[in-house]
């Protein structure tokens, strides 16, 4: 029998262990339970360095919600997850680190907007907490088929979601593309959290030189603020600069 590994995580301990419980009783199920996203990240890496990967994470959406804003957009995840607090930033850390888990999200209520940011990040599906063990348990192993699973009541806002995020990131991509290389790399100096000192010594550039690239950045992309021009350059796709190990040109030649 092919034995299926599911990893609950969920900061209430009492529904964690309740549901932990009930998938053990499953002939083919093992079970594990976190009550954090730091932990389960540790929890994953753990047991992939050990050969014995888990197949599925169960999250809680609303992860952390006392310490986190629970509508965040996904983001990437440090090493060992010890930043991830909220569930959808948790999906996307297992999708960045642990690409063969699949990740289906509990909720407490549906939500088609946050519903799209969870699949956006990697989940495969969105579950209600007050569903049955057996349409859990579909879930689980609908997702190892590579099946995608949402309830019908949510299908059409989510769809509606979906299509509103793809146009945004359409028009920040065009906005992106209007500017120059140099300023491509000032931005993405910017989304890498560095500031005007530190992208001058990294560019080899003047501060004011970064000073008047970064107000060119602001005024292309139609934002008044580096946390928005950051926003955007996500939405574009745009990652951080390298911060060690890459290689800067610097007067025609390679530094």
């Amino acid at each position: 029998m092919v034995r299926i590994r599911v990893l609950v995580v969920d900061d209430h301990r009492i529904f964690a262990e309740s549901l932990a419980a009930a998938l053990a009783a499953e002939p083919d199920v093992d079970v594990a339970a976190a009550g954090s996203g730091p932990a389960a990240m540790r929890c994953l890496e753990r047991a992939a360095a050990e050969g014995r990967r888990f197949d599925v994470a169960l999250v809680d959406a609303d992860l952390g919600a006392g310490t986190a804003p629970t509508a965040a957009p996904p983001r990437a995840v440090p090493d060992h997850g010890e930043d991830v607090v909220d569930g959808i930033s948790l999906v996307a850390g297992v999708r960045s680190g642990q690409p063969a888990v699949r990740t289906v999200v509990l909720a407490e209520k549906d939500d088609p907007r946050r519903a799209a940011l969870a699949l956006q990040a990697g989940a495969s599906g969105w579950v209600a907490k007050d569903c049955s063990l057996q349409r859990l348990l579909t879930v689980i192993r609908g997702v190892l088929r590579d099946e995608t699973h949402l309830p019908p009541a949510l299908l059409t806002g989510v769809l509606r979601e979906l299509t509103t995020a793809r146009r945004h990131r359409t028009e920040s991509e065009r906005l992106v593309e209007s500017l120059t290389p140099r300023e491509r790399e000032v931005l993405r100096c910017m989304v890498a959290g560095l500031g005007r000192k530190a992208v001058a010594e990294r560019l080899f550039l003047s501060p004011h030189t970064v000073r008047t690239h970064m107000q060119n950045v602001l005024g292309k992309l139609g934002v008044h603020s580096t946390l928005a021009a950051v926003a955007l350059a996500r939405r574009a796709g745009v990652g951080p600069a390298e911060l060690a190990g890459d290689v800067v040109e610097r007067g025609g030649q390679l530094a």
